[in-house]
């Protein structure tokens, strides 16, 4: 009887095999996604605690670097600089604001005019 797997010698095997296929199969399509969709929401988590940090020190060394370069070039007083470094550090995320708040929305094509009496296009 070949159907019968009893008498197969090769029954406990392929049973395993099958068994272990399976098992990887479904450990491939659970496991494998749950472990990269942690790593991304632990390295998002840690990349956005990174910018939070340097985003105002990258502003703090910016305006500190323009009462530099204003100390050397007009030669004035530190009060005038650094009032100075603050007005251009100020007009610089201004500028990105402006610039962050054109692209909020995508911009659209027009409509077609309609005509109204055959109302088509």
């Amino acid at each position: 009887m070949p159907g019968n797997p009893l008498t197969d010698s090769n029954w406990a095997p392929n049973l395993a095999d099958t068994v272990e296929r399976t098992v990887a199969k479904v450990r491939s399509i659970a496991t494998d996604n749950a472990v990269k969709a942690s790593r991304g929401i632990v390295f998002g988590i840690l990349a956005l605690m990174a910018m939070l940090i340097a985003a105002p020190l990258g502003i703090i060394v910016f305006t500190r670097f323009a009462q530099i370069v204003l100390s050397r070039m007009t030669r004035t007083d530190h009060a005038t600089t650094v009032w100075l470094s603050y007005l251009i550090t100020g007009g610089v995320l201004m500028l990105c604001g402006f610039i962050a708040l054109a692209k909020r929305h995508p911009k659209q094509d027009k409509p077609e005019k309609t005509d109204k009496k055959n109302n088509k296009k």
